[in-house]
């Protein structure tokens, strides 16, 4: 089969597209990435067609990075400032890479692909889509932390009716924010269908929940379609597949350092994230690994003991098992390594479903969570320091790893993509 994949975002949105691409290529299958062109030098030399699919996404742009993760207005700027306005290209984009070499076998798109269903819509090719948190579901039996409002989580907890409120809540404030899906489905001469923002990114046919059940159980509003498979790993080839060699030497020569790290987006509004990380690592006595990414803004204005070892990036299936505690943003991706890891960690989360991600963790035992504003020296320092000090954060990350390793989320995923299309 030739199955288009599409999506926006960042590398750990990217990523499990890529392993779900290597396992088809696997099976003999022919998978195409129709994503921003940012991403074309890192898919095709893993042997995996690619198609660019606008609007194109700019890395090094820090001006949107910052606006995209402000916690009060982050996700309604990405969408109507971002996204919609390049609603009509991307559904342009997405339609030639169906329709190309004979057309495709299946589409499949993530939750920002809002083109997606359109697509499908109008082509009638078979459409499935996928999450990758339980954030993206918006369940009002499992309510979601949401960004600008993180004392309703805690209301919630304790007044669980409240979740439905919320739900209503969250629909009517963004009611207006997906007007051009709809506009742009008026003139390809279709009904105005489901509501973008939460119902109509999911496949009826089959919506794949790209993560391990430890982070949540389906709920009874999900979609009757909707699958858990287990996370879908890739974490780079060739060269990014090793540690840069000042790194491994570094890691050779002493004690499990605190590994510091803001994923491949949020990196680029750092702030004085590792500032802050370095001075803590101090205060602690502990060795310590900052991977700053390629802003050199993140360079630390200091001279550091000889503890602390500062690169640009590592890959982390092979970082983060060498690690201590990891301090990090708290992405799906990231968030996913580090569980795989079996690593206590601390999240200082920035918006979209990291605040979630960052509870669900805290709810596992695995975790602790300090805010970004609250993100300073001592009181980071407070908190590894109980992440060092309790065993049992320890145990429960090792309890949580083994979970998540016993999935293949690639495989199942795989398997449920193959067997949706038999079915059609």
């Amino acid at each position: 089969m030739r199955i288009v994949f599409s999506t926006y975002g960042t590398f750990g949105d990217v990523n499990p597209l890529v392993a779900l691409c290597l396992e088809l290529k696997r099976r003999g299958h022919q998978p195409v990435l129709a994503i921003p062109e940012m991403f074309r030098p890192k898919v095709e030399p893993l042997g995996i067609g690619f198609t660019r699919v606008r609007p194109d996404q700019d890395p090094t742009d820090t001006r949107l990075i910052a606006m995209i993760y402000d916690i009060k207005h982050g996700t309604e700027t990405g969408l109507r400032e971002f996204l919609f306005p390049s609603l009509r290209e991307s559904y342009q984009d997405l339609l030639a890479a169906v329709e190309a070499d004979g057309g495709a076998d299946l589409l499949v798109t993530g939750e920002l692909a809002y083109a997606g269903p359109i697509v499908a819509e109008k082509t009638g090719i078979p459409w499935a889509s996928y999450v990758l948190a339980p954030f993206s579901f918006f369940s009002a039996y499992d309510p979601p932390v949401l960004p600008p409002y993180p004392t309703l989580a805690r209301v919630q907890e304790s007044f669980p009716p409240l979740g439905h409120v919320v739900a209503r809540f969250a629909r009517f404030v963004t009611r207006k924010w997906p007007e051009p899906v709809y506009t742009l489905r008026r003139e390809l001469g279709l009904p105005p269908g489901k509501d973008p923002i939460f119902d109509a990114k999911h496949s009826q046919r089959l919506a794949l929940a790209l993560y391990s059940r430890v982070m949540g159980e389906p709920q009874p509003d999900w979609p009757p379609s909707a699958k858990i498979t287990g996370f879908a790993f890739h974490d780079g080839a060739g060269d990014e597949g090793e540690l840069p060699p000042e790194l491994a030497a570094f890691l050779e020569a002493g004690p499990l350092p605190l590994v510091f790290t803001l994923g491949s987006a949020a990196v680029m509004n750092a702030g004085d994230f590792y500032e802050q990380s370095a001075e803590a690592a101090e205060i602690l006595g502990q060795r310590a690994v900052l991977l700053i990414g390629a802003d050199d803004r993140n360079l630390p204005r200091r001279r550091l003991p000889d503890t602390i070892c500062v690169t640009r990036y590592a890959p982390y299936s092979k970082i983060f098992p060498r690690a201590s505690v990891l301090i990090h943003q708290g992405g799906i991706g990231t968030t996913a390594q580090a569980l795989r890891a079996g690593k206590p960690m601390l999240v200082m989360p920035y918006s979209h479903d990291q605040p979630d991600n960052a509870r669900r963790v805290r709810r596992l035992g695995v975790a602790e969570v300090l805010g970004r504003n609250q993100y300073k020296a001592k009181p980071a320092s407070r908190l590894i320091w109980k992440l060092l000090s309790d065993n049992t954060y320890q145990a429960q990350a090792k309890i949580v790893a083994a979970k998540i390793v016993a999935d293949n989320g690639a495989v199942a995923a795989c398997d449920a993509l193959e067997a949706m299309v038999l079915k059609w």
